[in-house]
This record gives structure tokens, sequence and C-alpha cells, in this order.
């Protein structure tokens, strides 16, 4: 037996690896970039852990999820292996004391958030570490052509000069062709080194009903189809008020959003991986990192703006490989609110400025400022203040972010942590002269793991205050106070996501964008927008769709989708899609034509099924129009 299955059946206990994942990894062994594209579950994790304990030295993981990282590093301790994590909102004493275990310790992977990646402080140390390996989770981030673009990113491939000789693992499970391309040259693969698993799943049925009462049929559905599910929603507001109408209607179901408190969602995610609870209503939040295996049903209420974010969260559905479903409801009106949403998803860099002066005054932050500041960041409390719209801020925000001037995380629980900096003499004297000094010192060494001179995490902070017969504030005032005296270091808890300022504080008058850049992702977007319309509105396999848009053609149809099946309800069957878009290859064929010359070519009640047609033609380059207007092939 090798020795990466040995490691594979010491702290996973799998016998083997998963299709990919073995050859994935012998290419990373012998010292080769690599690209690994595996669907949602696939696996890609594995792809780096086991070479980092493989190979002497540390893992250096790049990611931009906090709570993927921080799910990662818990699981990775619970199996024994040492692992950490350092990213935005971070007190500096908890990313020192980490950078201290990685340089003197035995730590085999350090998760970074690639803006915490690109830091003078990082680099320096970075220098002084035995790198065995540099790791690019959710690596399309690194693609203007992807759905995510992260700017920091960029960054990345300047680390490769520090550790010349370290290869390279990116890992994805939602790529383009383009995408592929694109993230091996931003890394600067030393040559073209792709595995790809296909995207295709055989157990998976997925199906587009067009449903003018999405709720009832939502029940039907889950009346239907037993077993646990997730309903994907729009905003926070419908979570709440589609879990109610579910319990209403006796099927046992909670909601989750970004704007829980870490307890509230932790709870509610345990209770639903434990099948204490059915259905978890959500927004776009829930699901990243969470590996529950028989999910029955992903129930989607309206469209995502993009096939990535759909491939994605449909894929949490049936990974243990028995028959699930995929469903998206509905109707004429998810067209106009994407539509909608595209015209608000691109401000003006006039209105991206008043954001950003906003941002200044809401931080007191003076021009010239340094970089790297993280803040507690609050969408609705920040547009309330102001006054702005809260759609609109966020978009803004979202390209400031595009352009490196910030970047937004997902929201980051760090529980409060204590250390008593002082030597015993000293702080037994404190606890003589002070009793409620001395019953709290009491209380944490008897409760909490550690000793008075090492870091104790105080996870149950609400607890601690009811045994000293105190609030949590009355708690968090006495140990700042203690802070202060220098008689420990306190961190109180953190809750909220973080926005990190990535460059110095200027006046919105020096505010820079990348016009170019604005204009490929508006582009970019409403091709990705159109293609998702396409998938929910015409009578094409389901999977053969989604396939194709990453890159896999000639693909069998599935066979088990609302249109293998002959379920679908859309206005046009599949016998009558491919008639109309023969008709008009014919027509193209022998002269260019306008749009308007192809309709009157038909008999007016085709109208409606004519332009969609078109419109799937154009945005899969099978027709174009040339300067004139006109259409040719």
């Amino acid at each position: 037996m090798d020795k990466k299955t040995e490691i594979l059946q010491k702290y996973w206990g799998y016998p083997s690896f998963r299709s990919l994942q073995g050859e994935i990894i012998d290419s990373v062994l012998e010292g080769n970039d690599t690209l690994a594209l595996m669907p949602t579950g696939g696996g890609k994790s594995i792809c780096f852990q086991v070479p980092a304990l493989v190979k002497e030295g540390i893992c250096i993981v790049v990611s931009p999820l906090i709570a993927l990282m921080k799910d990662q590093v818990l699981n990775l301790k619970n199996r024994g292996i040492k692992a950490e994590a350092i990213f935005s909102g971070m007190h500096y004493k908890e990313i020192d004391r980490i950078l201290d275990n990685v340089a003197y310790g035995d730590i085999k992977l350090l998760y970074l958030s690639p803006e915490r990646l690109t830091t003078d402080l990082i680099k320096e140390r970075i220098k002084k570490m035995n790198v065995n390996l540099l790791a690019v989770d959710e690596s399309h981030c690194i693609s203007q052509w992807g759905y995510d673009f992260r700017p920091p990113y960029l960054k990345i491939a300047d680390i490769r000069t520090l550790i010349p000789n370290v290869p390279i693992l990116a890992v994805t499970a939602t790529a383009t062709l383009e995408v592929v391309k694109d993230i091996q040259e931003k890394l600067a693969f030393k040559k073209e080194n792709v595995f790809q698993k296909s995207f295709g799943r055989s157990n998976l049925s997925y199906s587009v009903l067009y449903e003018p009462n999405k709720l009832k049929k939502l029940v039907d559905i889950l009346n239907r189809v037993k077993g646990t599910s997730i309903v994907y929603v729009q905003n926070r507001k419908r979570t709440k008020e589609i879990a109610h109408y579910l319990n209403q209607k006796g099927i046992s179901a909670s909601f989750y959003h970004a704007g829980l408190t870490s307890e509230e969602r932790s709870k509610r995610q345990e209770q639903w991986i434990e099948n204490k609870i059915r259905v978890i209503v959500s927004t776009n939040a829930f699901g990243m990192g969470i590996d529950k295996p028989d999910v029955r049903s992903v129930i989607h209420l309206s469209l995502p703006d993009n096939l990535e974010a759909y491939f994605q969260e449909a894929g949490r559905g049936g990974r243990d490989g028995k028959k699930s479903f995929a469903v998206l409801l509905y109707n004429e009106k998810d067209r106009e609110l994407l539509e909608r949403q595209y015209e608000l998803a691109f401000p003006s860099f006039q209105e991206v400025k008043q954001v950003w002066q906003a941002l200044s005054s809401y931080y007191q932050l003076a021009v010239g400022s340094k970089s790297y500041h993280s803040f507690d960041f609050d969408l609705i409390q920040f547009s309330n203040n102001f006054k702005l719209d809260i759609l609109k801020t966020y978009n803004c925000l979202k390209i400031l972010e595009q352009n490196a001037w910030i970047t937004l995380s997902d929201a980051v629980h760090l529980p409060p942590t204590v250390k008593f900096i002082v030597d015993k003499n000293t702080l037994y004297d404190r606890q003589i002269k002070n009793k409620k000094i001395d019953l709290l010192v009491r209380k944490i060494l008897q409760t909490y793991t550690g000793g008075y001179n090492q870091l104790i995490t105080l996870r149950k902070f609400a607890e601690l205050a009811y045994s000293l017969k105190i609030t949590p504030d009355q708690l968090h005032q006495l140990l700042q106070s203690l802070d202060q005296e220098k008689l420990l270091e306190y961190i109180p808890a953190k809750d909220k996501p973080q926005i990190t300022f990535l460059e110095e504080m200027t006046s919105s008058l020096n505010l820079e964008f990348d016009t170019e850049l604005y204009n490929f992702r508006k582009n970019r977007h409403f091709e990705r927008m159109t293609k998702a319309l396409n998938y929910a509105e015409l009578p094409i396999c389901r999977s053969q769709q989604l396939l194709k848009y990453f890159g896999e053609k000639n693909t069998e149809p599935c066979g088990i989708c609302d249109v293998c099946t002959g379920r679908h309800s859309s206005d046009m069957s599949n016998d009558e899609f491919v008639r109309l878009q023969g008709k008009i290859m014919m027509l193209l064929k022998k002269e260019r034509l306008s749009t308007q010359d192809i309709l009157d070519s038909f008999a007016p009640k085709y109208e409606k099924k004519l332009l969609k047609v078109l419109e799937y033609l154009n945005t899969e380059n099978k027709i174009f129009r040339a300067e004139d207007g006109k259409l040719e092939i």
C-alpha cells in the first residue's frame, strides 16, 4: 500500500480514493501544477489535504469563504490533523499566535483568505516556512470570465516567486472552458494540466416546472418526494415566510440566512443534518462546505442569474448516489425579476463614489489611512444610516470589490478568548484583593482547558456569565477592564461580515475604475443571465444544457429530466423547438435575414416561440448578427 492510501485510511477511514482523486494527488506529488475540476461533493479537499500529509512541511490553502475555512480546519482537527486559518476580522494577536505556531510547531495546513495571503506580514513569514504545496480553493474566483471574480486572487501568482519550486493545485466545482484556460494562465502554470471529472449526475433528475402558484407546488413536491430537502429563495424575508408556511402544512422546516447569529445558524444546520428538521429554507448562504449525502430534493423558488450558481446549489442533492430531484419552479415573473436585477447590478461610477464616501464617513477613515483595516459590516444598518437603497448599495460595493478597493467577507464567528499575561503570584495577589476577580479566574481555569498562561477560548460565554451571576455585557466589561490593567489579554467575540480596505483611503474624487472591466463584466453578466433563462424556458434536456455550458459536448439526453420524460409544461414541446430551429437554419442558409423577415416567414401565432429559439441560437453562437442588423450563419 502506498503512503497516500495509508494516510487516507488512517485519517479518513476510506479504503481507496474516488475517481480522479488518486491521479490528481499523484500529479501534485510529482511536482506538477494541477487544475482539478470536480463536481460539488466530489471530494476536492482531500486532493490537497492528503499531499500535505504525505510531504514534509506545510500546505497553504487559499479560500475566499470564512465559513468553509473554519469548517475544514475544525474537521481536520477532529481527525487529529493540525490546521489553522487566518482571515479578515481576526485580532492581530490571534494572527501572530497562529503564525508562531506555524513557524515553530507542526501545523500541516494553513488556510488563508486571498487578501491576507499577499500582506507584507504573511509574505515575510512564508519565506521562513517549509511550504510543500500551494492549494487554491474556489479557483474560478481568479477569472474575470467567471461569475464570482475576486481581484485578490490575481495576486496569488506573486507568492510563487517566494516558493518557486512548490507546485500549485487549483480546485473548483464550476468552470466553463474560458475559465479553465484563465485559471491556469493567471496562476502561472508551468504547463497546462487539467483533471476533469464529468459534471454529469446520472442519479439527479433536473426539472423546470412552470407554476403560477409556486407554494402550492412546493408542498406537493415535498409530500411526494420523501426525505430531507433544501429550498432556495431570493431573500431573507422569504426564508422565514416560507418555513412558516411549510410548518403550517405539516412539513417540519426552519429557515437560514446570513443575518442570523452564528449560534442560530449552527443550531439549525445541525438540526437539519441530524434529520430533526426535514426542510431548510435558505438564501444562497446555505450549503457551502456541508456534506449531507442524503438530500433527496433541492428546490429553487426563483432562478439564479447564472448556471454556475444553480448547478452548484442543485448539486447538493443526491450525493449518496441515490435518486434525487433538482426542481426549479419558474414563471414569467422570474424573467422580469432577473432583467430588473440586471439593470440594478451595474450602477453608475458616481453612485459607487457616493457609497465610498459614505464608507469613509461611517468608519471615520481619513484620507491616507492605511490599507488592510477590517471592520464589522452590516449592510442594512449602513444603508439605512445614509438613506441608501440596499440592493443598489450592495452592487456598488461589488464594483468596489471588483476594482480591488475592498473585499466583503461572509459572516464570521470568532468566540471570545482570554490569556493571563502575569505570573501566578501577581495573579494570586489580585485574586486575594478582589473577590469578583477571584471568582472569575477560578471559573475560567476550572471550566476551560488550558492554563493561566495559555490562550483560552470562552465558547460558552453566556453560561460563564450566568455562573458568575452577572450578565454577558457585564462580563464583557469586566474582561475589558482587566485587559486595560494588563492582567490578561481579552479578544471579544465577532459575529458579523467583514469589510476590508485593500488600499489607502483616498478621496472619492481620486477613486479610479477600470471602465473596460466594468463593460466586460456587464456583458458577461448578460450572457450568463440569458443562458440561465434559456435553461428554464427551452425544451432541451436539462442535463445536456448544463453539461454543454461547462464544455461537455455531444452528451446523450439524461432520460430522467422533465423534458426527456415529457413532463415539462412550457408552451413549446421539444419536437416543436427542433422543428422551428431547423426551419430558421434552412432560411439563413439561403440568405441573410432580419429578425422581422424570419418572423414574417411563419404564422403570427409562432412569434413568441420564434423569439425564444432565435435567442437560443444567438447565445449558442449558431447564428450571428451582422453590422447591418441582419442575421447570418
